[in-house]
């Protein structure tokens, strides 16, 4: 484990709120699922700028992998998540598989988005390689790290396009979000 990946468990679990999302999710026994995006990369911003835990956080983003694409089967699993959290979660953790993303993408963010094989598959498609970081809680109490751009752009609170992918049409929206509550960032396009 990377120094930088070691850094990133120690901060998630000293989140007692993303913890309790994780610990909660393992319990539920999804496949292939991860809590990625803001509720991990906003973990880490906090911690770096010295912020509160939870600081800026909209949301836990969860995705998991199940190839029956129907919206039955993801609205059956959404329900099953929300019902094992009380509020403030049950309304905060949002769910989506991954197997069906390429189903809505395009018109919703207006550009085309080839099938997934797998959760992890999806953060490499992130807007941004700091945002593309997700963690697990294994069986074992480890949490695993999915981070295929690396933990370098994250902790140096760095926010680039994603080199894989042309620019997102939110780019500007993105950054101007993401500024406003961590105006220490730096952006480079």
């Amino acid at each position: 484990m990377s120094d930088l990946e070691t850094r990133l468990v120690e901060i998630v679990r000293a989140d007692p709120d993303l913890m309790h999302v994780l610990r909660t999710v393992r319990g539920l026994g999804l496949d292939d699922w991860r809590v990625f995006s803001g509720a991990v990369y906003q973990s880490v911003w906090n911690a770096v700028t010295g912020r509160p835990v939870g600081y800026g956080r909209k949301d836990y983003d969860l995705g998991y992998f199940d190839p029956d694409v129907s919206w039955d089967a993801e609205d059956a699993v959404i329900k099953r998540v929300a019902a094992a959290f009380d509020e403030p979660f049950r309304s905060d953790v949002e769910v989506r598989n991954q197997a069906r993303v390429h189903l809505w993408f395009i018109d919703r963010f207006g550009e085309p988005y080839d099938a997934l094989s797998g959760t992890d598959e999806a953060l490499e498609r992130f807007v941004a390689p700091a945002f593309s970081v997700g963690v697990r809680l294994e069986d074992d109490d480890t949490i695993s790290v999915a981070a295929p751009f690396g933990l370098e752009d994250v902790f140096s609170l760095t926010i680039r396009p994603n080199p894989h992918r042309p620019l997102a049409r939110g780019w500007a929206k993105v950054v101007e979000s993401a500024s406003a509550r961590w105006p220490e960032l730096r952006v480079q396009t």
